[in-house]
């Protein structure tokens, strides 16, 4: 990896913490796949754009409705637990 692309990644993930309010290091708990069932929802605001099949990284379990994730692209926003199968 560059530099401009490490620069670049750390500029995402404070983004990230300002927007989110997350406090702290930020860390992969653990890895689910989008239900290749459910409909492809485009992101909006603060939930992440949805593919189906896909494999995101969790990084909160917020509440009972939804999961503060990060896709492939280092994209982060929030996806319905109803959508995520564990892998």
């Amino acid at each position: 990896m560059t530099l401009k692309e490490c620069k670049k990644e750390e500029k995402m993930d404070r983004e990230f913490q300002k927007k989110f309010k997350f406090e702290g290091s930020i860390r992969v708990l653990t890895q689910m796949m989008v239900d290749p069932a459910a409909t492809e929802k485009r992101g909006g605001a603060k939930n992440l754009p949805l593919r189906r099949g896909e494999i995101l990284d969790v990084i909160q379990f917020t509440n009972q409705e939804q999961i503060l994730c990060r896709n492939s692209q280092r994209r982060y926003g929030y996806v319905p637990r109803a959508v995520m199968l564990p892998l």
